[in-house]
């Protein structure tokens, strides 16, 4: 028995070539969830497998380099010929229906019913697929945003979404086999709080949770990889990497 999270983007705050922005595959042997929709993320999904095979899809925050992908799927399930038993459920935080309908012209959600099925993410949010738990803990950013703490079969995966330190996260991530923590704050070169974690907040939350590997995404644009993987290895003295597209870790 195994839980698996694939990279399929981690670029902020726009895609690249061959680097689409944040998007994961979260698997079990039995379940399969799209975890945050950045623009490209759809079609590196496909390379693992298809929409209507999803059981849900999880966006952990409205910002567009997190959720712009969604509106490809739409475009995918109404009008690309798939079949769906029944529509497939994304757990989003509110007003995501408003955003899709504004941006296709439409006057309410009511236009994406028979694809899409809406719930609203709330702190403490949970839900179980086939014995894969997924618990939403509403965390420190500009808008509402939710880290998400994946458990199956005694083994985790937390995903920090995008979101500042803050007591809530570290409390999704105490434990926790692996954690893939967004980096995207530079403090180094003079930001401040700014709803991010640096390289350092990253390794510092790795070590206060005391999780089994950080792999850090999301890495501000202005600093260079090998030093934010550096950086954060040297707060939390346990293994640390940085996530890549196409790359897959599984918890077995």
């Amino acid at each position: 028995m195994y839980i698996s999270l694939t990279v399929l983007g981690t670029a902020t705050p726009y895609p690249q070539p061959d680097r689409p922005c944040s998007g994961y595959l979260l698997r079990t042997a039995t379940a399969q969830v799209w975890v945050d929709a950045g623009p490209g993320s759809l079609a590196n999904l496909l390379r693992h497998t298809r929409l209507e095979a999803l059981d849900a899809i999880w966006i952990s925050h409205l910002h567009a380099d997190h959720d712009t992908d969604l509106l490809a799927a739409y475009y995918a399930l109404a009008r690309g010929g798939l079949e769906l038993g029944e529509p497939l459920a994304v757990y989003a935080p509110p007003t995501l229906g408003d955003r899709l309908a504004g941006f296709l012209r439409q006057d309410s959600p009511s236009f994406l019913a028979g694809t899409l099925r809406l719930h609203e993410l709330r702190d403490g949010h949970r839900l179980d697929l086939d014995g894969l738990s997924l618990t939403a803990r509403s965390v420190q950013h500009p808008v509402e945003a939710y880290a998400l703490r994946a458990e199956y079969r005694g083994r985790t995966i937390v995903y920090s979404g995008d979101s500042g330190p803050c007591p809530a996260l570290d409390d999704a991530a105490v434990g926790a086999d692996l954690l893939l923590c967004e980096t995207g704050a530079d403090r180094a070169v003079g930001e401040g709080p700014s709803g991010h974690h640096t390289p350092e907040d990253a390794g510092a939350l790795a070590r206060r949770a005391r999780v089994g590997r950080l792999v850090v995404t999301h890495i501000a644009p202005n600093v260079v990889p090998e030093e934010a993987i550096r950086r954060a290895a040297m707060v939390f003295g346990g293994p640390t990497e940085q996530a890549r597209e196409g790359q897959t870790y599984t918890v077995s």
